[in-house]
């Protein structure tokens, strides 16, 4: 008997060793035949190690228990549904394509005196023929209007020589002064950078109060492509018929975009027409043939430079001068407002079909009733000369497949 309650104490003994925290989770105290075996078993036994595998989401590792970031379900991997085929020509039938119509073309055309410069009224539908690409056009609509004008001033304002400026000045100052109560008129400057000093208003002491701010120029480069470029660009969100006036002395020196990508630029901007006013005529004139190499290198600029001005105008249906003196500019705004506000308008639907993206030349010829050239005669039967000012092509669309 001594032997069997021996064991039994030896395996109570033991159960007590194996399962330390059972008894301690439940709050028990051994007796003090157990405290040594108990405190040979916390100082032998390894605590357990906390799990430091990454969460399969995210969120910090290291952590046991539910983690922060919910587990994201499993994928589907069956794939989803086919789209629906699409439909059938019917047979007999090729491949369908969207096309899009030739719209008409509009042409503003505007028929002013050599000598006095004002506008021919009075003209019929019969007294114009319109060519396109050498090919007559048949006009289908005409009309004489006169309406406020939508227009910017398109400055340079360097800081080059005083006279350029002061020529600036004073044509800007002459337009404005020729304002209607209903024209809209912006006004943007350009040097090395375009800025616009006044958006679109019908306020005229708002145009002025934004020239009179033109007091120091900061660069000396005249980037006219790119301020040009900008305006088209910025006039293409423009309902409606938009005219520029170029105030400028024609050169250009430090642009990122050249002259071809300006021509195609207006070439490709419908609606629009540019008149052009020249600065420094006058110092150009007293200066024209001094300094030598240097001096024939600069009047070989200017030339140049006035060969630009005259051709942007030219494209657009538009007139340019070069006045030497400003009491030259009332009379050249004159004009300009006289062309801008009176103006025939012709329509038709191009005989050439296709949508290519070409450019199409236009000719405006007037006639009289036998279909010759119209002539026309002041009070004393003497002739008239007369200059037909129109656009001279437009951009034809390109096909849409």
């Amino acid at each position: 008997m001594k032997s069997v309650s021996g064991r039994f104490a030896v395996a109570l003994t033991s159960l007590l060793v194996l399962v330390p925290g059972s008894v301690q989770a439940l709050g028990q105290q051994s007796d003090s035949t157990t405290q040594p075996a108990q405190q040979q078993t916390t100082q032998t036994s390894t605590p357990p190690q906390q799990d430091q595998t990454a969460p399969q989401d995210g969120g910090p590792t290291g952590d046991n228990g539910a983690i922060a970031i919910p587990k994201k379900k499993e994928k589907d991997d069956t794939p989803p549904p086919l789209p629906p085929p699409p439909p059938k020509n019917p047979a007999g039938m090729g491949t369908l394509s969207l096309r899009v119509n030739v719209p008409e073309v509009s042409v503003d055309v505007g028929v002013i005196l050599e000598k006095t410069h004002q506008f021919v009224p009075n003209l019929q539908q019969a007294n114009f023929r319109v060519w396109e690409d050498g090919q007559p056009q048949q006009v289908t609509h005409f009309q004489q209007i006169k309406a406020p004008i939508t227009a910017v001033m398109l400055l340079e304002f360097a800081a080059n020589s005083y006279y350029f400026i002061n020529d600036m000045r004073n044509a800007a100052w002459t337009f404005a002064q020729q304002l209607r109560p209903d024209d809209y008129v912006a006004v943007m400057t350009y040097d090395m950078h375009t800025q616009i000093l006044t958006d679109f208003t019908t306020d005229k002491r708002q145009v002025m109060s934004a020239l009179n701010t033109l007091t120091l120029p900061t660069w000396h480069e005249t980037n006219l492509f790119d301020a040009l470029y900008q305006t088209l660009d910025r006039l293409s969100r423009v309902e409606g018929r938009k005219y520029i006036v170029l105030i400028s002395s024609g050169r250009d020196t430090f642009s990122k975009i050249n002259l071809d990508k300006v021509l195609q630029k207006i070439r490709a901007t419908p609606n629009v027409t540019i008149f052009t006013i020249s600065t420094g005529q006058w110092v150009r004139t007293m200066t024209e043939g001094r300094g030598g190499m240097s001096g024939q290198i600069r009047d070989m600029n200017y030339l140049q430079a006035d060969n630009q001005m005259n051709t942007f105008a030219r494209m657009t249906g538009g007139m340019s001068f070069f006045p030497r003196f400003s009491g030259e500019l009332p009379d050249d705004f004159g004009m300009i407002n006289e062309s801008i506000r009176n103006q025939y308008v012709l329509t038709y639907t191009p005989t050439n079909q296709k949508l290519d993206g070409t450019y199409r030349k236009i000719q405006i010829e007037l006639v009289d009733n036998e279909g010759h050239p119209l002539r026309m005669q002041d009070e004393k039967h003497k002739p008239l000369k007369y200059d037909i000012i129109s656009r001279d092509g437009y951009k034809a669309k390109q096909e849409v497949e």
